[in-house]
């Protein structure tokens, strides 16, 4: 019987036992320390949010900042000193900058210019699949579900399709770092490799630019000007990480859990209606962010009975909010039916003014993802259905992914 501290030090610790199950941690914690301080290997005093009220709250109180300057010593201790340059966005800001750079970016990160990818979208879904063993067992995470968002976001981006593999493998070493010395300076590398490539590009897209998204960006302007070149830089990266890692991770869990559920992946197959409910239903069951971003307490706050003090870091655990009883209906379910209103309540695309930019394009590349994958080969199943899945090590909650998914397309082929 897994106790209180067990469950805490599982969060800390990110054990093998918690990454299989994250799920069965965040249950005990909603009951019995909603509100969870933490002490995780970067030693900075944290405290993990887990009920959905209270996430859901927290993800928009203006005293939890998201400006990264404000906790710079903190930052640094996880992060580094690298990843400063990079993380001039809106991401690691608050209003009133936020609210300017997140006004000029939707400019150019329009739906109109998110649809005008469909048609490649689905291009690049069959291109990959045409690529993709039929009837042997292979690893659907770097044949399908990795390089799909790497592709549509370069797409968009007008990043060069030469520079693709070199982008994936950059994101990749920036996502999977830990805290020691040579995974902190593999990190350092790739995010200085980043900001180099991305500083060269924009200067190249000032001089000739194109009809993609960092064109765009380079002529925005408001009435307070346009984005920095560092601001701009910063962006780039920003939409280059959150566009690649969490999709292709979400791609993998989704596939993973109907591949699982075979009734629930029978009504989408019979239904090409609910494709989109179930990419909702997916994201609330198992999405890629398990917990949001750092957030620190500019003063004292009280969430679920606890003091969180100023100057605290705050998680919020997206995962177990979507998962709280108290706001679903048989949350542990998949449930690719479940009613309009519950599924769209779910926090994995976040909430408030921080919410997700990219939703939209994550939406379109999944429900794109799933309709080719399972319309091309209905027959796909788990290469080993029995077999436990292994999911991704990582230092502390953020990213919730397959390690690897072994397939088989078209085993009656």
């Amino acid at each position: 019987m897994i106790t209180t501290q067990d469950a805490v030090t599982a969060a800390e610790r990110c054990t093998p036992e918690y990454r299989r199950n994250p799920h069965a941690v965040y249950a005990l914690l909603r009951e019995a320390a909603p509100v969870c301080p933490m002490k995780p290997p970067h030693g900075n005093e944290t405290y993990l949010i887990t009920r959905y009220e209270d996430a859901r709250a927290a993800l928009s109180d203006p005293r939890l900042s998201k400006d990264m300057y404000g906790a710079m010593d903190a930052y640094r201790s996880i992060f580094g000193d690298s990843s400063v340059a990079l993380d001039d966005n809106m991401l690691n800001s608050d209003p009133p900058k936020h609210t300017r750079l997140r006004k000029l970016v939707n400019s150019a990160f329009t739906p109109r210019r998110v649809e005008a990818l469909r048609p490649q979208i689905q291009d690049i879904v069959e291109s990959l699949l045409d690529e993709c063993p039929t009837r042997e067992p292979f690893d659907l995470l770097p044949a399908f579900a990795f390089p799909l968002p790497i592709i549509v976001i370069c797409e968009l981006l007008g990043v060069p399709a030469q520079e693709r593999s070199r982008m994936q493998h950059l994101s990749t070493t920036v996502a999977q770092t830990g805290f020691s010395e040579e995974s902190k300076r593999a990190q350092q590398k790739a995010e200085e490799d980043l900001h180099a490539y991305f500083t060269d590009l924009i200067a190249a897209k000032h001089s000739h630019p194109g009809d993609d998204l960092l064109s765009a960006l380079t002529a925005v302007q408001d009435n307070d000007g346009g984005l920095t070149e560092n601001e701009l830089v910063s962006t780039a990266f920003l939409l280059m990480f959150a566009g690649h890692k969490t999709t292709a991770y979400l791609i993998g869990n989704a596939v993973h859990h109907l591949l699982s559920h075979p009734a629930q992946l029978r009504a989408v197959q019979e239904n090409p209606e609910l494709v989109g409910p179930a990419v909702e239903e997916l994201v609330r069951y198992d999405g890629s962010v398990e917990t949001s971003t750092f957030r620190y307490a500019t003063e004292d706050v009280e969430y679920g009975g606890m003091r969180i003090p100023k100057g605290a870091l705050v998680q919020v655990a997206l995962s177990s909010a979507n998962r709280d009883p108290q706001k679903f209906d048989a949350p542990d379910e998949l449930d690719v039916m479940r009613p309009g209103n519950a599924q769209n309540a779910h926090l994995g695309f976040g909430h408030g003014s921080h919410y997700c930019l990219g939703a939209p394009l994550a939406r379109l590349e999944m429900q794109l993802a799933l309709t080719g994958l399972f319309g091309r080969f209905p027959r796909m199943t788990l290469a080993d259905p029995a077999g436990e899945a292994k999911w991704m090590e990582v230092p502390f909650p953020a990213f919730r992914g397959l390690a690897e998914l072994p397939v088989v397309l078209d085993p009656a082929g």
